[in-house]
């Protein structure tokens, strides 16, 4: 029956979403997450208290996703319902959504972690499945929605060296031999060298890491605005506010400083040492919960499992940014290099329509700003909804919101698998 029903009126096809209140997330109306929710839910009261850090898109039993209108959840029409999947996700990943999207609203930043590999994964829930109780891999794909910031990836090396000379503070956590090897390695051992620097700060003596962090905040709260600035004082201060003593404070001169504006993204691949600072994204990877986490958290830290895990590749930040490819007038679209998921940015101006794209599988179309009409009915900012493999679908700004050249436009993101 509601394979039917979807099929003759794909639009009523509206999702009720989950939202995530951890501690990392903007306060009531602060939080795009909150505001989004609360456009499409009448019911929705936000609390000026809570934190309201994520929103849920898809079929993750952790966060599930309903038909609004008959709280069916996702998957279960999904499984009875499997060709709206479209053929080759079923062939490929089976009855399921192969991806989960997201948005997130950020106040300060998410822990120091990464991702394993889809091996690593598996054989991590098989051995802690209390810890790590997701099977699967989570490479990643987060698209600013505002000005962004994150730390991603191990820095060039030549500029891990010279932060190195510059602050003595960090050449004691990381063990003044291990920095001195780091300095004579050969291209070779650049990688193992940096492990055992790395290692020794994550299990350096907290009353060492907490008098060194004390000691470099001293030193330079009264540097000139070029040492400031290469130091990232502000960013140091902030963190150690908010995560006293901690080790993952001095990250911030190993790892590359990524500042996106809104439209700009980053790919985050399997073992690539990462952590939000700041910001409102939309993001998407596969359908995983799965992460290691070793710093800026008061959750379990599995340094031991993390250095094991981790890529010590040093790398450009303009290797992390993906650029998209424009698929038409209104849509470019991201795609990272993983089958799982890729995800389109729709811009519609006002007084115009478009006929999205038709998908080889099926999609989750999100209105992130402005209300669309489609098939005479409008759904505003907030609303998120599952789109069956293959279908067309005319989606332009509605009539109310339409008030001419000055208004502002129609703002969608549609995540759909990339095989």
């Amino acid at each position: 029956m509601w394979n039917l029903f979807c099929r003759r009126d794909i639009v009523t096809m509206e999702l009720k979403c989950a939202v995530q209140t951890y501690n990392w997330g903007k306060r009531g109306a602060d939080s795009i997450v909150a505001t989004l929710m609360k456009s499409v839910n009448a019911d929705f009261a936000v609390d000026e208290q809570q934190t309201y850090a994520e929103l849920w898109m898809g079929t993750h039993e952790n966060g599930p996703s309903y038909l609004k209108n008959t709280e069916t959840p996702l998957h279960k029409c999904i499984q009875e319902n499997a060709e709206t999947l479209g053929g080759n996700t079923v062939q490929t990943f089976g009855s399921n959504l192969p991806f989960l999207f997201k948005v997130l609203s950020i106040n300060r930043a998410l822990s120091i972690q990464v991702h394993p590999d889809k091996a690593k994964a598996k054989e991590l829930h098989e051995l802690q499945p209390n810890v790590y109780k997701d099977p699967n891999y989570k490479p990643e794909l987060a698209i600013a929605l505002t000005d962004f910031e994150a730390l991603c990836g191990f820095r060039p090396i030549d500029e891990i060296k010279l932060r190195l000379q510059k602050l003595p503070e960090l050449r004691i956590v990381m063990g003044r031999t291990n920095v001195h090897s780091l300095f004579e390695a050969d291209d070779s051992m650049v990688s193992d060298t940096l492990r055992q620097c790395f290692h020794s700060l994550m299990t350096c003596d907290s009353d060492e890491v907490a008098r060194q962090l004390k000691c470099l905040i001293d030193r330079l709260r009264n540097a000139d605005l070029a040492t400031r600035s290469w130091a990232e004082v502000d960013l140091l201060e902030r963190l150690c506010t908010d995560f006293p003593g901690d080790a993952g404070c001095f990250t911030i001169y190993l790892f590359n400083h990524i500042r996106l504006k809104p439209g700009e993204a980053i790919y985050i691949g399997p073992n690539v040492p990462h952590a939000y600072l700041s910001g409102d994204c939309v993001e998407c990877m596969a359908c995983s919960d799965n992460v290691i986490r070793a710093g800026l958290t008061p959750k379990l830290k599995d340094v031991p499992t993390l250095i094991q895990t981790m890529s010590f590749e040093c790398v450009s930040p303009s290797t992390i940014q993906l650029q998209p490819f424009q698929e038409n007038t209104f849509t470019t679209v991201f795609r990272p290099p993983v089958p799982e998921f890729a995800v389109a940015q729709i811009t519609i101006p006002p007084g115009q329509a478009c006929n999205l794209e038709p998908r080889s599988s099926a999609s989750i179309l999100l209105i992130a700003s402005g209300e669309a009409e489609m098939s005479s009915k409008p759904f505003p900012r907030g609303s998120v909804l599952f789109i069956a493999a293959n279908e067309k679908v005319e989606i332009k700004m509605s009539s109310k919101r339409d008030t001419g050249c000055d208004a502002d436009p129609l703002l969608m993101f549609q995540a759909f698998s990339n095989i």
